[in-house]
């Protein structure tokens, strides 16, 4: 369930308001699909097989699996686990759907130029959105693509080197604290989607509750987001 962000913040797009972007950059777990159950449910179950305190668990969303098992667990038992937590999240995808607003986010921004950068390995990425059945881009950048994961900018970078933009022209779009700090150390501009964590320990240059929150609109000399216009209250709308 989204976090959303505080009542009091008036345009929470007010720092990329007027901003033309080369360039949207998703992240895809937490921020066009919802598979945080999921990821729950496969991370206890090895924690539950190999005897790890779950409670270590903690802090590691957005992160690829591999980094979290290095810093985890000895050397030794390091492929094995991760061997078992790609068998764990392949054989189960039930109950991931696409987040408010990412369908129609993807649809406003068919034909321009886009990508997902995913801390999920190749197999992992289209099993998810296949299961979420999402219409993904044509440039899709996972763990399996880069040197370093998130929260090292690689992913993003790579992205942007895939559609022809420098990185300093795209907005990536992520839910994750190690997201956000890969794309800012990519250099790009960020907006935050509070699905997975609160507004408040999301750093970037704009935070809203879900993409459900947000329009895009496409021109000839770029990208634009803009906040979805609040619903009129009944009592005007029946002074019409």
């Amino acid at each position: 369930m989204p976090f959303g962000v505080p009542s009091g913040v008036a345009d929470p797009l007010q720092a990329l308001s007027g901003r033309v972007f080369a360039a949207v950059l998703f992240d895809l777990d937490g921020t066009l699909v919802d598979s945080t159950q999921v990821v729950e449910r496969s991370w206890l179950a090895l924690a539950a097989e190999i005897g790890l305190d779950p409670v270590r668990l903690k802090g590691f969303h957005g992160v690829p699996a591999r980094g979290i098992v290095d810093v985890l667990l000895p050397v030794e038992e390091r492929a094995s686990a991760l061997k078992r937590i790609t068998v764990i999240e392949l054989d189960d995808t039930e109950g991931i759907t696409m987040l408010p607003g990412a369908e129609r986010a993807l649809h406003e921004l068919a034909g321009a130029p886009v990508a997902i950068a995913t801390s999920c390995t190749a197999p992992l990425a289209a099993a998810r959105i296949a299961a979420a059945r999402v219409e993904a881009p044509t440039v899709l950048v996972t763990v399996d693509d880069v040197l370093n994961g998130k929260p090292a900018p690689d992913p993003f970078l790579e992205a942007a080197a895939r559609l022809g933009v420098a990185p300093g022209q795209c907005l990536v779009v992520e839910d994750a604290p190690m997201g956000l700090e890969a794309a800012r150390a990519a250099g790009c501009a960020t907006l935050a989607v509070a699905t997975t964590a609160p507004a408040g320990d999301l750093d970037a240059d704009a935070v809203v509750g879900t993409l459900d929150e947000v329009r895009w609109t496409v021109s000839g000399d770029g990208i634009r987001v803009h906040r979805t216009r609040p619903p009129r209250p009944a009592s005007l709308e029946s002074a019409y």
